[in-house]
């Protein structure tokens, strides 16, 4: 780049004369320069070259002390020329890494790895996108991607001269004539920018927003794109001190460019404005009402992506300043409508977006009632599959199951770590939603498409309006359902589930035609009509089951088994998935039917390809866990097992496969309890050794990150979680597993990892081990208990719920011995439940061990009884008779006992409490009717009727018929 040659330093100024060698002989432009280490001292001001002699003449005042002797100096020229051979080396590397060959691949990263030791490279990557126009568009922007990567990854340690060439080569070509290489640096320009360079890089943002005021398009153009770019990626940085908050500058002048005579343009403008909606970014605030105003201007605009654009701003506004819109609302429904029917699906995307948000308003009822005529026909048309979703779905073809499955098919999989949860008086667990499932029916499509956000608005509606859409919707269903075309009968089956949640009131008279109507649809000739049959049938499961068993679940249920074994993956996939709902919902409904059921689940393990495989096994967890001990028969043991421990003799430990199959297994060895045994061996010890794997490659990674990588921990947690349902279904037959391996020392370990999913399932194993088989969780006790307490920590709400729940269980075996352990758990678990918006399931867990504390050690937990009464009373009203529960309500009657004052202000909802007992055990009824008439006696008959005035007539018949109070 340029000769390095010595300088003097006399009396403060330095001057002297530099010998510069360019490398292309040519001449030096501006040059900045600083000095080598060990002074790497920068000095402020620009060298510049005398014409003809090249030297360099240089004046700096006041040098630092270490610049009076001489020291090396060298220059580096602003106006960078590439070497020609390294050019050629560098646009060689670039054409093979366009190869599709994988040999050719690995040796482009080899020479990447090795050019990125030297920071010049980066030099010729920025001239390649900027300055080489003679080279092909895609290998100029590929430079520029291999450049922004190199930012990404090691920007911090670039030298200054090469950091600011690169930025000044950016803001000199965000206007090439080339779209691709404007977006290229656009992209290259925002990472630059968020590595921490907007706070050193202060002229970006003036230079950008000036550049917007450009006659020249490109330059315009270019701009728009970088700042659209910055928007999205440093939204909050630009509204924050920081950098003195840049947008009050910038809103104003985005919005300027609303009426731009150039649609893209205009679509950045707004693209850049609506980045700080959500947010409610003070600058976008002030200016609210003009971009409401500019946007109602924009509405009709003949371009797409400003159109686009236009919608998406109105749905983020319903959500953030919907004051603002509502005098309008009327005119923006009906231009929603519309746009709702755009002909670019991306508008009526965007548009279809708007029905979803405002079902979440509480306006939603009212706005929307006068326009249900209109809108309802929209959204069940958008409902349709389009030829390009049939063509992605390959719709035409009937028949597949032969062919394998391609890795990009299988979506990941994340186990959901075990949490322990009571049950409750109501027959549905809370939050057993299937919110989850709305795009069930086409989900290998992942992209979310118009079909998928209107079968989402049509669910959230039905919600809003239950019956009351019905009129609207049942005579469009009739023409669907029954079509002779099957795009729309399969969007009419569609429109059947999406309403199932809101509307199952009002379809229920419907259903007594319509259920045959679906079952007779699995056999349909289109596997895209049959898969839909079976995610809709899903739906209506519950009012399935209610009915008796002959009618439709017998039916149904046969129809299913068939559509498991169907020759089209597609429908294998939605009839496994409606089946395994069909399961939770029927659960032990489905006994007398086990053996034909586990044929075909069985049947199907040889025909399926891999994706389907893994929802098979769901399939099969979700048996065993609704029909229980009703599994354990030798027959069917006989049916199921072979095939699974052959595929888990088939799996490798690092194949993520056995994910799905240890989960299962899992719900299997629950359910068959003492017919696992015969398994139980080889599956107890690959779980061991899976947790060993981990923590071992774990403890590698800690000490020597760069020479291996970090573990895959959800092996591990999923291994911890199957260890956890062996104990639970084994019970006493796990210990001599425990004996014969090390798991409380990987426990040990376990329950310290900082990751929260792999504690929260250390701590159900260590419940179930102290169940199962304590005298090998009793010597750990205390070196377990200081974690127990530490980790009861409200802020990772499962992994807390199970250390309460873990502690709970070592209480009841512990008994008295549990007395030194008390204070490092107490006040956590007082606090806990003392805190407001304390999810349902911890509640009740860290009730059950509050009263299994005072159960064991009521001298220490009785005095804080006044501090936990009335919350422990209202988180167990509603819990089913249980040994749990039993435990914790001896634990507070005793506690009474010793402390009667600690209950007197919130009697009554401790009386509450003890009248939501169905049948407690006589010793337990006898206790409670001694505090009750103990209470009564102490207060005196006048006091004790005046006191049960107050209680609701339901508690006072309970309280008088069972308790005589």
């Amino acid at each position: 780049m340029a000769a390095v040659t010595r300088h003097f330093c006399r009396s403060g100024v330095l001057t002297g004369r530099f010998q510069i060698q360019c490398l292309d002989g040519g001449r030096a432009g501006p040059c900045h320069f600083r000095l080598l280490p060990p002074y790497d001292i920068p000095l402020v001001g620009v060298v510049r070259m005398t014409s003809s002699a090249r030297a360099l003449s240089l004046s700096v005042s006041t040098p630092p002390a270490s610049l009076l002797h001489p020291r090396e100096l060298v220059v580096v020229a602003m106006d960078w020329r590439p070497d020609e051979e390294g050019l050629q080396q560098v646009l060689q590397l670039l054409k093979d890494s366009q190869s599709p060959d994988t040999a050719t691949q690995r040796v482009v990263q080899d020479k990447l790895k090795h050019l990125n030791q030297y920071p010049d490279f980066n030099n010729y990557l920025i001239f390649v996108l900027t300055r080489l126009k003679s080279e092909d568009e895609p290998t100029r922007s590929l430079s520029g991607l291999i450049l922004k990567n190199n930012v990404k990854a090691h920007y911090q340690s670039f030298p200054q001269p090469v950091s600011e060439f690169i930025k000044q080569e950016c803001l000199n070509s965000i206007g090439d004539s080339s779209s691709l290489i404007r977006a290229t640096i656009g992209i290259l320009i925002t990472t630059i920018a968020s590595k921490g360079e907007l706070q050193t890089w202060p002229e970006l943002l003036p230079q950008l927003c000036n550049l917007l005021n450009s006659e020249d398009y490109n330059t315009c153009e270019g701009a728009f794109g970088a700042l659209q770019k910055i928007c999205e990626d440093s939204s909050e940085l630009l509204d924050s001190d920081a950098l003195n908050r840049p947008l009050n500058i910038m809103i104003p002048k985005f919005l300027q460019f609303f009426k731009h005579c150039s649609p893209k343009i205009r679509s950045h403008a707004i693209a850049c404005v609506n980045q700080f909606i959500t947010d409610r970014a003070q600058a976008l605030m002030d200016n609210i009402d003009t971009f409401i105003e500019h946007l109602f201007a924009l509405a009709v605009d003949e371009d797409p992506e400003v159109r686009k654009n236009v919608c998406r701003a109105l749905v983020m506004l319903l959500e953030v300043r919907i004051d603002r819109l509502l005098p309008h609302m009327h005119s923006i429904i009906q231009y929603m409508l519309e746009r709702t029917q755009d002909s670019d699906e991306n508008v009526s995307l965007e548009a279809c977006e708007f029905w979803l948000t405002l079902a979440d308003q509480p306006i939603c009822k009212d706005a929307l009632a006068n326009h249900l005529l209109q809108l309802i026909p929209i959204l069940v048309n958008g409902m349709k599959y389009n030829e390009i979703d049939i063509i992605l779905l390959k719709g035409d073809v009937e028949e597949d199951e032969t062919v394998p499955d391609s890795e990009q098919d299988i979506k990941p999989r994340f186990h959901k770590s075990r949490t322990v949860t009571l049950q409750h008086e109501e027959d549905r667990a809370e939050g057993d939603d299937d919110a989850d499932d709305e795009d069930d029916d086409d989900d290998t499509l992942s992209d979310w498409n118009l079909r998928k956000c209107s079968a989402a608005a049509l669910d959230v509606l039905a919600n809003v309006f239950r019956e009351e859409l019905l009129p609207h919707l049942l005579p469009l269903l009739k023409g669907l359902l029954f079509h002779p075309e099957w795009v729309i009968k399969e969007s009419g089956i569609l429109v059947l589930g999406a309403i199932a949640e809101g509307c199952m009131q009002g379809m229920v008279p419907y259903l007594p035609e319509l259920i045959p109507h679906l079952i007779q649809c699995l056999s349909d000739k289109k596997a895209l009509v049959r898969s839909i049959a079976c995610w809709t049938l899903s739906r209506y499961a519950h009012w399935v089951v209610s009915q008796p068993p002959d009618l439709y679940l017998k039916p149904l249920m046969t129809e299913l088994l068939k559509r498991i074994l169907d020759s089209n993956k597609r429908v294998q996939e939605a009839a496994c998935s409606a089946f395994a709902t069909l399961e939770e919902e029927a659960c032990t409904e489905l006994v007398p039917y086990l053996s034909f059921i586990l044929d075909t689940l069985v049947f199907a393990f040889g025909k399926y390809q891999h994706k389907n495989l893994l929802i098979l096994y769901d399939a099969i967890g979700t048996l065993a866990d609704s029909v229980g001990h009703h599994l354990n028969q030798p027959e069917y043991i006989q049916k199921l097992m072979p095939p699974l421990i052959q595929k888990w003799n088939e799996l490798k430990d690092e194949d993520k496969d056995l994910f799905p199959l240890l989960e299962c297994l899992s719900s299997i060895a629950t359910a068959l309890q003492s017919g696992f045994l015969p398994y139980c061996e080889p599956v107890y010890q690959r779980c061991v050794t899976l947790v060993q794997k981990t923590l071992a490659q774990a403890m590698m990674y800690s000490q020597h990150p760069d020479q291996y990588e970090a573990p895959d921990k959800d092996f591990m947690i999923v291994a911890l979680d199957l260890l956890s349902g062996l104990a639970e279904g084994l019970g006493g037959h796990v210990e001599q597993l425990v004996a014969r391996s090390n798991i409380m020392t990987l426990l040990f370990q376990c329950m310290q990892d900082i990751m929260p999913e792999v504690r929260q399932s250390s701590f159900a194993l260590l419940g179930d081990l102290t169940k199962a088989c304590f005298l090998h969780v009793k010597p750990c006790i205390s070196e377990f208990m200081p974690i127990l307490g530490t980790n009861l920590n409200p802020e990772f709400i499962s992994v807390c719920n199970n250390a309460t729940w873990a502690i709970g269980e070592i209480c009841m075996q512990m008994g008295a011995e549990m007395q030194p352990y008390v204070p490092m758990v107490l006040n956590n678990l007082v606090e806990i439940i003392n805190r407001p918006n304390t999810p349902k399931t911890l509640l009740e867990n860290t009730a059950i061990t509050i009263g299994r504390l005072g159960c064991v050690c009521p001298q220490e937990v009785a005095p804080m009884l006044q501090q936990f009464i009335r919350p422990w009373c209202t988180s167990l009203r509603n819990i089913r008779d249980n040994e749990e529960k039993d435990s914790a309500f001896r634990g507070i009657c005793i506690m009474i006992g010793v402390n009667p004052g600690g209950v007197v202000q919130d009697f009554i909802f401790f009386c509450d409490a003890v009248a939501s007992w169905v049948s407690p055990k006589d010793d337990l009824r006898d206790m409670f009717y001694k505090i009750l008439h103990g209470f009564k006696e102490q207060v005196g008959e006048e006091n004790w009727n005046q006191f049960s005035e107050q209680f609701p007539p339901l508690l006072k018949e309970r309280l008088a018929a069972f308790y005589g109070v």
